[in-house]
């Protein structure tokens, strides 16, 4: 195996996928995180309109085999801290050798030069992240050699469809249940930055965003998903998505929920239970075998306890990472 210092270093491209898949592949084979993708998903997000390859990704290559990487997103949209995203992966065969350090140090910088580079991040407090299983005593160990802190916890909470169903719940006075339309993108897109801007790391999503990461991503499942509209407002939605590589590893269908959000002047009126009723009935119709969501453990809106009681149980714990830019280690 050659050292360190003898791999290429470049950024990801699109023609990368494969090679990027098959260190995905490898790590999760080690990892077990859960998170399955394919190329499709891969290529997906190489195609993200604001992310720019050459300078926000980073490539480790033994020859044509890439050995680790790492990308830097920018939270466009930020309104109380500029939380850079870090994304990274070492091979299990080449871990502990300093390259783990090397991609921290990389994302870092080059978190850094985004923050300083534009004027209204920069108006902002920065800081980096880094998500990672709960669990994963080395990626403990390497984020606290390099200066970072535990700032939130999340879990992945899981129910089956094979037992009885819980009774629907009617939607709130004034308000009528349908399926997503392609006709209240834009209304939903609305809802959800009134929803969620009193939620930690809460960006505004632009158009362009939205349909990036939201209702124009390969794992958004439109028929799955269910507004309640107010007149021609949406009030609150639920939107689902699907992994076909989840499906093809693990050999069950998983509807997840993406967003589930309330508008502030529709709150306490049952619209989150009406909505989470609804999509537990279909997706037992539609064939699937469970629904999941993701929480965060301090959910000013009592998530957490709402999906406890609606029949959800913990899957998974992760844990998200986080240091100021411009932050001396030690």
């Amino acid at each position: 195996m050659e050292e360190p210092d003898s791999l290429e270093a470049r950024a990801l491209s699109k023609d990368c996928v494969p090679a990027w898949l098959e260190l995905h592949e490898a790590v999760e084979r080690v990892d077990r995180t859960g998170e399955h993708v394919d190329a499709e998903e891969l290529a997906e997000a190489l195609s993200d309109p604001k992310l720019d390859l050459e300078r926000d990704s980073l490539g480790l290559w033994d020859g044509p085999r890439l050995i680790a990487h790492a990308v830097v997103y920018t939270p466009h949209g930020a309104v109380d801290a500029a939380r850079f995203q870090g994304d990274a992966a070492v091979h299990p065969e080449w871990r502990r050798r300093g390259i783990g350090t090397r991609l921290v140090t990389w994302m870092l910088a080059r978190a850094e030069d985004l923050h300083a580079a534009d004027a209204e991040l920069s108006a902002l407090p920065g800081e980096l992240l880094l998500d990672g299983k709960a669990a994963d005593e080395a990626l403990l160990k390497l984020t606290d050699r390099c200066g970072f802190t535990a700032c939130r916890w999340w879990f992945d909470m899981k129910q089956p469809l094979d037992g009885e169903r819980p009774d629907p719940r009617p939607a709130p006075e004034g308000t009528r249940l349908v399926p997503f339309a392609e006709a209240y993108d834009e209304a939903t897109r609305l809802a959800h930055n009134d929803a969620f801007r009193d939620h930690w790391n809460f960006t505004v999503f632009d158009s362009t965003d939205w349909r990036t990461w939201v209702t124009g991503a390969t794992s958004f499942r439109p028929a799955m998903s269910r507004l309640l509209l107010a007149g021609d407002e949406v009030a609150a939605y639920l939107l689902a998505e699907e992994s076909e590589a989840k499906t093809a590893a693990t050999g069950s269908r998983d509807c997840h929920v993406g967003f589930l959000g309330t508008r502030r002047s529709f709150r306490g009126r049952g619209a989150a239970p009406a909505l989470l009723t609804d999509v537990l009935r279909t997706a037992r119709e539609a064939g699937y075998d469970t629904v999941s969501l993701t929480v965060d453990t301090v959910n000013p809106s009592g998530a957490l306890g709402f999906y406890e009681q609606s029949g959800f149980a913990v899957d998974r714990e992760s844990v998200t990472y986080a240091r100021a830019l411009g932050a001396s280690e030690g």
